[in-house]
């Protein structure tokens, strides 16, 4: 007879190495339904599946292992007495997931860019369709291995919230916790930092002037996603650690590029209106200023004023949770960089900087409704235009500012 605790320990137990077969059984399937046919019926080339599916091939043997054990100690009743040692010594392994993690962008940049060949899309679709897709696409499947490697953690602590305190194996959760924290943080920055230099070499350039050492000195992107200025135009935004970057998404030599639109905005000179819905000016005019219609929701303003200098933009997100969110990432870094910079004061809830004898806004950055709109309408530039819709993805960054340990979790 087991008490209601080792009830739900046994249940925790149970459900990681059901997680862990389920996971070796998706792997087995993407290769061989997705991998294998398009290589043998030469809708890919080797190379290109190779880029999109990584390392998955080096991964299955891992969770195989795993898998084995746990059902070695597997009692003939079901239960499972103990797991912690055989977790301590197995989690190290996931050490290796680093170089996949870090290909996803890559990866999931050429499968996109695929998609467009005509063999391709029919294929996936077809895929798509079939029952043992269970209606999930390609991506989804490439992307199972980093959304268990993330819930091992969670995994984890429940088995050991229903843990007791004497039972030998407590002490071995929490070594094994310790372990999988540290490899999914280490991951976590590797992947950020391969995204960062992925994107970093796509920007396009039309004159040297919009080069910026802030770009190339950052090993961070904390948010990026495709917005719309009050005139429509579809823009892609990039939050690096320093300095936010407007661009266009551009094909060029088949790849898709990213080409500046106007000049780089430097975090610590970024100023930041929250606007509320209907008080933007779409086009420049009053048109539908005072209309509550979807046209005139979820913007915000960028502005940037250095000597002759200056810019502003007002942005549209999709919903009021993407502009919460980008909101969200631009005054975590505009307080990562002023503390970084040693600044006394504090920062308002638009992301300006306050006097702290006064609490009242630098008058650097006082600028003109009339100036703000129109700079939007003038910002025009002779650029080709991408239709392209990119899925960003879910970025985890953690920021040490001011002594406080701070996570910025962004999915724009």
């Amino acid at each position: 007879m087991l008490t209601s605790k080792e009830i739900k320990r046994q249940e925790a137990i149970f459900e990681l190495s059901q997680g862990e077969e389920d996971l070796i059984e998706d792997l087995k399937l993407a290769k061989k339904a997705y991998h294998d046919p398009m290589l043998k019926l030469s809708i890919m080339t080797e190379q290109e599946l190779n880029q999109i599916f990584g390392t998955l091939d080096s991964l299955i043997p891992l969770h195989e292992d795993l898998l084995s054990q746990l059902r070695d100690v597997r009692k003939p009743d079901g239960s499972t007495e103990h797991v912690g040692p055989i977790l301590v010594d197995w989690l190290p392994c996931l050490s290796s997931y680093d170089s996949y993690c870090s290909n996803q962008v890559a990866a999931k940049a050429l499968l996109d860019h695929k998609k467009q060949d005509h063999r391709v899309q029919d294929f996936l679709q077809r895929c798509l369709e079939s029952p043992f897709s269970r209606k999930l696409d390609l991506w989804n499947f490439l992307d199972i291995p980093r959304s268990r490697l993330v819930k091992y953690p969670l995994l984890l602590r429940e088995i050991l919230r229903h843990t007791p305190n004497d039972n030998p194996d407590q002490q071995h959760l929490e070594e094994a916790i310790n372990i999988i924290q540290g490899i999914v943080a280490e991951i976590n920055t590797k992947t950020g930092e391969s995204e960062c230099r992925y994107y970093k070499e796509r920007l396009l350039y039309l004159e040297e002037g919009q080069k910026d050492s802030l770009i190339d000195s950052s090993r961070v992107l904390c948010c990026h996603g495709e917005l719309k200025n009050n005139r429509g135009v579809k823009l892609h935004v990039f939050l690096f650690q320093e300095v936010l970057v407007i661009t266009r998404a551009v094909t060029h030599n088949e790849q898709l590029c990213y080409q500046l639109y106007r000049q780089p905005i430097p975090v610590k000179d970024l100023l930041l209106e929250d606007l509320q819905d209907g008080e933007v000016r779409l086009g420049g005019s009053l048109r539908g200023a005072f209309s509550n219609n979807e046209r005139i929701k979820n913007f915000f303003r960028v502005s940037f004023k250095n000597g002759s200098q200056s810019q502003t933009h007002s942005l549209q997100a999709n919903d009021t949770f993407n502009k919460q969110q980008w909101l969200n990432c631009i005054r975590q870094a505009k307080e990562t960089v002023v503390c970084a910079a040693g600044q006394a004061g504090v920062l308002d809830s638009e992301g300006s900087f306050l006097d702290p004898a006064t609490e009242s806004r630098e008058p650097q950055g006082e600028t003109k409704l009339e100036q703000m709109d129109q700079s939007d309408s003038e910002s025009d530039c002779s650029m080709d235009t991408s239709e392209v819709s990119l899925d960003c993805e879910r970025m985890e960054q953690t920021d040490s500012s001011c002594g406080n340990s701070r996570h910025v979790e962004s999915n724009v």
